[in-house]
């Protein structure tokens, strides 16, 4: 409790003396602009919170401090005032040369990681010359299909000396050995090498929809990954446990946070029941959230998320070491938000966003570009991107201090509200059996869907606006310049792609293809059989193919 029993009676009464005597007589002069205040997922907030509506908050167990359990505050005890951030800008596009091009020239501008994205045809497991990749090679991201790919994506990079991401789910195991064995190739061993992959592919089942074979054998393939880099990796985050795709789908903010931890505590299901110990793998399973348009509600579910995890780590999961306790994550802001009506007013956006992911507590940051509703972002815009996080880093201030809104009684309010709903859908999906029962039942989706659906009728009702979209709209043509992929980039990378094949050893190839079916089908470490298969040279296409011949591949129930 935050006041005695007599305090918080003298400020119950203060309020009560505030409502009838200043308050009332205000609202008589200029009523309310809204008949109803609300967020952006629309939960509704009061006039004002103060410690009468907190009266149970207990500060030691709830806020306590930085860098400890629960971390309500942040993971790190000096936060910012140690260091900032990592700024990962999310690039790829075109052939592999273009996008070390792009990196370079980030890398140079004081970007700190890197961030690869993938073009669709590797997400799904395709090769650049397989026919549903036609006309998509290099347009969303880079084109990865063999070694070679990778070896390019990364020459001159010093992979002892940055980290990168990966924004891959269902081929992730194989995108990552193909990392591994490009940095033996530059002698770096893989206990040296540092950064993520998603491999999130409970969050495509719900939201982001690149699979490509059932959950049960998907998760078996991540499990396989856990015990690998566990061994051999120990810098590599497993799994960043994804609420980015799921907020972008059109969920909720409690839906975002819920429906993600619901995912963490499948994988750590999942690691315990094949045999590994939570504190051998835990530590190095991170988070990924959305940045999205309400300020306070976005920073209230990162300390939210902090504080769940920490308690279902320790008090679910037995978990001894607090690095396992300790939710680190990942933001961006939030893709869907972006207009291309008046596309500068992104850069706005994207700060505002930008700015209560760094309040909330973010270890990493990517910002969106102004042009990215129309395309892939030139470089003039990503500077304009990577330049606003340097800002609020470097002339904002809000580094200076640690945790400058925790104690507000707004904040911890809204903080304790999100946590509260959030617990009861997770205690819902318990009660079916688990995260993957729910999403072979169309819960999550089907919860998604009828969010968005709610979100739309209130823009359609004027109830939430959209600058420049539903409110204050001018006739206007797109002011800005358009990055575009040049039909030439497939032809190019199709090319490269028969010359690896002409090249390597096919009798190589043959065997460790046949060794990767046979190992998924009897038993064995896949994630082994990936590194041995990529050095070879065999395409993840072909490694993707081998497997589906025993897993099959995933058809969407359609319970929606």
């Amino acid at each position: 409790m935050l006041y005695d029993r007599e305090s918080l009676k003298a400020l119950i009464d203060s309020k009560e003396s505030w409502t009838r005597e200043d308050l009332n007589k205000a609202l008589d002069r200029h009523p309310e602009r809204l008949d109803r205040f609300s967020t952006l997922s629309d939960k509704e907030i009061p006039r004002l919170v103060g410690p009468e509506d907190m009266q149970d908050f207990n500060h030691a167990e709830a806020l306590g401090l930085p860098g400890r359990y629960p971390y309500t505050r942040g993971v790190q005890p000096s936060m910012y005032r140690g260091r900032v951030w990592t700024m990962r800008q999310f690039a790829g596009f075109g052939t592999p040369a273009d996008t070390n091009q792009r990196y370079r020239y980030l890398l140079g501008q004081g970007q700190t990681g890197l961030s690869v994205a993938f073009h669709y045809p590797t997400l799904m497991g395709l090769d650049s010359d397989h026919p549903r990749s036609l006309g998509e090679v290099g347009r969303c991201g880079v084109a990865v299909d063999s070694l070679r790919d990778m070896e390019v994506i990364f020459d001159g990079i010093p992979l002892d000396k940055v980290t990168t991401s990966m924004t891959i789910n269902g081929p992730a195991g194989i995108l990552l050995a193909m990392y591994i064995v490009v940095a033996e190739k530059q002698g770096v061993p893989a206990d040296k090498i540092g950064g993520t992959i998603q491999n999130d592919i409970l969050k495509e089942y719900i939201a982001q929809k690149s699979w490509i074979f059932p959950p049960r054998p998907s998760m078996r393939i991540i499990t396989d990954i856990l015990a690998y880099c566990t061994a051999k990796v120990p810098r590599w985050n497993t799994i960043s446990i994804s609420g980015y795709h799921i907020r972008e789908a059109g969920s909720t903010a409690v839906q975002e946070l819920a429906f993600t931890l619901a995912d963490g505590i499948g994988y750590v299901q999942a690691g315990m029941d094949a045999g590994l110990d939570v504190d051998d793998f835990a530590p190095r399973l991170s988070y990924f959230f959305n940045a999205h348009g309400d300020f306070f509600e976005e920073i209230a579910k990162y300390r939210a998320a902090r504080r769940m995890w920490a308690h279902l780590m320790k008090e679910r999961f037995g978990a001894k070491k607090e690095a396992s306790w300790k939710l680190r994550f990942h933001t961006q802001t939030a893709g869907c938000s972006l207009t291309a009506q008046q596309p500068m007013n992104n850069v706005v956006r994207t700060t505002l966003q930008a700015l209560g992911a760094v309040l909330g507590g973010t270890q990493s940051l990517h910002t969106n570009s102004m042009d990215e509703t129309f395309a892939l972002p030139t470089e003039n815009s990503v500077l304009v991107a990577l330049r606003t996080q340097q800002i609020i880093a470097e002339e904002s201030g809000v580094t200076n201090t640690i945790d400058p809104l925790g104690g507000s009684y707004f904040v911890e309010w809204l903080t304790d509200e999100l946590e509260a709903e959030a617990q009861k859908i997770i205690d819902k999906i318990d009660e079916m059996g688990g995260i993957i029962r729910a999403i072979e039942l169309g819960y999550p989706q089907k919860e998604i869907g009828d969010a968005s659906y709610h979100y739309q009728k209130q823009l359609d009702r004027h109830e939430k606006i959209i600058v420049g979209m539903n409110k204050y709209i001018v006739e206007e043509e797109i002011p800005l310049p358009l990055l575009k992929i040049d039909p030439e980039v497939e032809r190019r990378q199709v090319a490269n792609l028969k010359e690896v094949r002409a090249g390597r050893d096919q009798a190589a190839v043959d065997k460790h293809l046949a060794k990767i079916e046979e190992v998924a089908r009897d038993g064995g470490n896949l994630m082994e059989q990936f590194v041995g298969a990529v050095r070879v040279y065999c395409t993840q296409g072909e490694i993707i193919d081998t497997l589906k011949k025993v897993f099959g591949e995933h058809k969407d129930p359609g319970m929606l």
